[in-house]
């Protein structure tokens, strides 16, 4: 359990209305007269449209609309970077997601019929579905530019030189695989037609500011007249952060003037949904004779699928992230980001983090037996210290984290030797143990708008109202905003309003991701708490003729000091009363922190973690098991105890699940899988037995920004900590995940692993 539990264990605010089932999502909306929305999407993975026939759909009984690209009074594109993505294909189709038609009915039957009327022409075209071939001269662009959608790179040193100075070297390519989400709720909504001519937008995103923007380009209508209410949602980590179904939903409901829901389905979801980037990472890296690193070459290759969305900026983060938390003198990285056929991927929990950190720590314990080296004691030597430049070269905050982290794991070191010693070789039950190690940035990074603001308001009804644009997708970030608000101004969670996720009301706070929603909160309350104490206790002084000196903000109002003791002195409600003109409000406005140097995405902030996991591998069927995943994570102090606890806890499993058996594969730019009965995730089945967590909160002398966001963390480094205990229990190394149980039998028919004694 965490360490300290007790503290700061309340209750989340939505915590009640969730077990319970009472709490409405934004897919559980209805309105009166509202219709039911369906997509069309593509038969084909890659082809030319020759014609489009809707009149069969528009002529059945109960359809109110059918919509095509000609529907589109804007941009008919939209994307986080690139708007290259069709709200409606008018000439190709790129994947099977993509939609072709919309249509809105009196019922989902109806609409489902409809969608079955409509006769689309397809010319097929050639399938790419590998990015190494789209890469090739001769295969087909997919888009004007061709089918690089970006490359990046960062070089240091002499690499050819280093390497002929190594004595150690390792090189290999590692294979990560496509995760679906699998939010419990999938993407929909309501969109309802305001009589200004605008809509209102009530579906699930991570950034309402930045869908706002798009959809105006989208509907050729003023950003003013479009309010996206985007809280509370069923889970994101990531994939609700571009847009889905928010354009057909709004043009079906212009176009109709009534309400129009969408809700996709689990296949549809799976279908049209972003996924994580499937990499494939080869690395060649070497160490001295006293295991310290000298080089270290990288080549990452991301399949961003159809469509930008947030490739580039995965891919750059991969890259900066490519050598982790080690000082490597001489560092050559490139990535690329390439056009495929196959599903799109974007923006998931990690953000291109986990696939590098999974390549790059078992290539640090492939080194550490190479030389003989404990998996510990390599990451010892090579760990970056507290004012070390980052991994880029840049400034960033001075932090003692990787150490922490490593002494943390280093208690458990007899443990882990124990569990590694071989079992009796008669057993079909091996156990092992494994680690690794990682640091992750917060923050969208350098050279991009990362801005933030709040705004606190003492209202006429006796209220303090905060204000912020992120969105609670499930991360549990009403929690955070109630714990940091009652502890900077000493007030009950009773005494407070929180608004979240309302373009109508909330100000721009940027995109509830990359790990920089409770950072953003923390440092607008420090901006902000002074001046909104100052100007509540000056009301109370005015009011009653006591001293400002005298009184302070506490639980349910104004407390005053006498001579030996602070007492209640007026309620809030009361003191409310004299407020006369406009509320008491104030507001801020500021950017996450980020590096003075100019690294293109490169980060300021950093949190660290270190993961020890146990498993036990059964010979017989190739079964794996976790029993044991541990976490160590320095990113500064806590501030909900349980919250952090479910994060780290939560995105551990989510990356148990993403080591042992996620994988929407794709085969010639069609979805293997189909729905939950063909993509497994973990159940609580799978939930390891023991799972601890150890937060350490000292900052580094002087650190005045706060806690860092532990969203992404906890999912970073297990996969490579779970593969080293597999390797541990029966010396198969992992090089593709999944780990599939084919390839452990197959590893432990090899290494002729399993032998039977004769009972005597």
């Amino acid at each position: 359990m965490l360490a300290a539990i007790e503290g700061k264990g309340r209750i989340r605010p939505d915590g009640l209305s969730k077990v319970t089932g009472s709490l409405k999502y934004l897919t559980d909306l209805s309105f009166e007269g509202m219709l039911y929305g369906k997509v069309l999407r593509s038969e084909h993975p890659h082809a030319r449209i020759t014609s489009i026939h809707t009149e069969k759909a528009q002529q059945l009984k109960g359809v109110a609309a059918v919509i095509t690209h000609e529907d589109i009074p804007g941009l008919n594109g939209f994307g986080l970077i690139f708007p290259d993505q069709p709200v409606l294909c008018d000439t190709i189709v790129r994947y099977t997601g993509d939609a072709i038609a919309a249509v809105a009915a009196e019922t989902e039957e109806i609409a489902e019929q409809a969608l079955s009327l409509i006769e689309v022409g397809y010319e097929p075209l050639a399938v790419v579905d590998d990015p190494e071939k789209a890469l090739l001269p001769h295969s087909p662009k997919l888009h004007p530019d061709g089918n690089l959608l970006h490359q990046t790179s960062y070089i240091q040193g002499d690499i050819e030189h280093a390497f002929h100075c190594c004595c150690f070297l390792v090189e290999e390519t590692y294979e990560l695989p496509r995760q679906m989400h699998a939010y419990m709720e999938t993407e929909g909504g309501v969109v309802v037609p305001e009589e200004n001519g605008g809509i209102t937008v009530f579906m699930g995103t991570q950034h309402g500011y930045k869908d706002r923007f798009q959809l105006s380009r989208i509907l050729d209508i003023p950003e003013e007249r479009i309010r996206v209410i985007s809280s509370p949602m069923g889970g994101s980590f990531g994939g609700k952060d571009e847009l889905n179904v928010q354009p057909h939903a709004s043009l079906l409901a212009l176009k109709t003037g009534r309400p129009v829901k969408i809700h996709q389905t689990r296949e549809e979801s799976l279908r049209a949904g972003l996924k994580r980037h499937p990499m494939k990472i080869t690395m060649k890296t070497g160490i001295d004779e006293q295991g310290l690193l000298l080089a270290h070459q990288v080549r990452i290759l991301a399949d961003t699928g159809a469509y930008s969305s947030l490739g580039p900026a995965v891919l750059d983060f991969a890259v900066e992230h490519a050598a982790g938390p080690y000082l490597i003198p001489h560092v050559k990285t490139e990535g690329f980001s390439v056009f495929t056929n196959n599903g799109v991927s974007g923006e998931f929990r990690g953000f291109g983090g986990n696939q590098v950190t999974f390549a790059l720590e078992s290539q640090m314990d492939r080194l550490a037996e190479l030389i003989d080296l404990s998996p510990l004691e390599i990451r010892k030597r090579n760990v970056r210290r507290a004012e070390d430049r980052g991994p880029m070269g840049q400034r960033i905050a001075p932090a003692n984290g990787a150490a922490d982290v490593l002494e943390s794991i280093d208690r458990h070191k007899d443990e882990i030797e124990k569990a590694a010693q071989p079992a009796d070789s008669a057993t079909w039950i091996k156990r092992g143990t494994g680690m690794a190690l990682t640091m992750h940035g917060g923050g969208l990074g350098y050279g991009r708008l990362d801005g933030s603001g709040g705004r606190l308001e003492f209202s006429r009804e006796g209220k303090i109202e905060v204000y912020f644009g992120f969105e609670e997708c499930g991360q549990g970030l009403l929690s955070v905003i109630e714990t940091i608000v009652t502890d900077e101004l000493q007030c009950a969670p009773s005494d407070m309003v929180i608004v979240i996720g309302d373009t109508a009301r909330v100000p721009h706070t940027g995109s509830s991701t990359a790990s920089r929603a409770t950072s953003m909160v923390w440092n607008a309350l420090q901006r902000m708490k002074g001046e909104f104490s100052s100007l509540i206790l000056q009301l109370a002084s005015d009011v009653s003729g006591i001293s400002v000196h005298e009184l302070k903000l506490g639980e349910g109002g104004i407390w005053k000091t006498y001579a030996d003791e602070t007492l209640p002195f007026i309620h809030y409600r009361d003191l409310a009363e004299n407020v006369f003109s406009d509320p008491i409000t104030v507001s801020t406005i500021f950017d996450f922190p980020t590096t003075p140097d100019p690294v293109p995405g490169g980060h300021f902030l950093y949190a660290f973690a270190a993961v020890l996991a146990e498993v036990e591998v059964n010979l017989l069927t190739g079964k794996i098991t976790v029993t044991r995943l541990d976490q160590a994570v320095a990113a500064g102090p806590v501030i909900s105890r349980l919250g952090y606890l479910g994060q780290i806890e939560g995105g551990g499993v989510m990356a148990l699940g993403y080591t042992l058996m996620e994988d929407a594969a794709m085969e010639e730019g069609l979805y293997i899988p189909r729905n939950f009965d063909s993509y497994l995730i973990p159940t609580i089945k799978d939930v390891p037995l023991e799972m601890n967590v150890e937060a350490i909160e000292d900052l580094y002398d002087g650190d005045i920004y706060g806690p860092r966001g532990v969203g992404e963390i906890g999912t970073v480094a297990a996969a490579p900590a779970i593969t080293k205990a597999i390797h541990s229990a029966m010396g198969h190394w992992i090089t593709k995940l999944p780990v599939s149980p084919e390839e452990i039998l197959s590893a432990v028919n090899e290494r002729g692993l399993l032998s039977w004694k004769r009972n005597k």
